[in-house]
């Protein structure tokens, strides 16, 4: 029997494994969160797909999204992330990577775990909503207008109101899997 799921995951194998495995599910993994906000930033003007591709090159480009050492590159290495042709080779963008790191550290820092600082922005619960098709879905909300505020304040780069919804439903922060999708699952706050 073949699962339901939202329409855009049944466009390619790709994005089928990235919806059932990944998008909607909650994350409270330091690494990952990381991980995801600077893919989301990275997709900024480009497609998902394009950065799902790259997603494995980016691991090994960016040291496995440690970013203790991502916060250490220094122009050398910057320049020779520029020649990676495995993950998106724009300057702004990789130099957002490095200065997301040492923003990243800080927070973890204040907060004892980026995950605590996070998650507040949701009261450390996932939104559920019952979308009945993608056209129901926001680009943006008030939640992801005050999560980029206070990102960019703190020293964050590429996390606007869009960039960070994106990244509230890629780490489950809201599921806004439409209600036939075997993923609109019935745990955190409904709205």
């Amino acid at each position: 029997m073949e699962l339901l799921r939202c329409a855009w995951a049944n466009k390619d194998p790709l994005y089928q494994n990235y919806h059932d495995q990944e998008w909607g599910t909650p994350s409270h993994d330091d690494r990952h969160l990381f991980e995801m906000i600077n893919l989301e930033g990275a997709q900024a003007g480009l497609s998902w797909y394009t950065i799902l591709v790259k997603r494995e090159n980016y691991r090994q480009a960016f040291d496995h999204w440690d970013a203790h050492k991502i916060a250490q590159y220094d122009a050398d290495k910057i320049a020779s992330l520029l020649q990676n042709p495995g993950i998106v080779r724009n300057k702004l963008k990789v130099n957002a990577v490095v200065q997301n790191a040492k923003a990243f550290l800080a927070i973890q820092q204040e907060f004892g775990n980026f995950d605590q600082y996070i998650w507040r922005f949701v009261d450390h619960q996932p939104l559920i909503h019952h979308r009945r098709s993608m056209s129901d879905v926001p680009a943006k909300t008030a939640v992801s207008d005050a999560m980029s505020k206070d990102l960019l304040k703190r020293g964050f780069k590429f996390v606007g109101s869009t960039i960070c919804y994106a990244f509230m439903q890629a780490t489950g922060m809201v599921n806004d899997h439409i209600c036939s999708c075997w993923k609109a699952t019935p745990y955190g706050k409904h709205s």
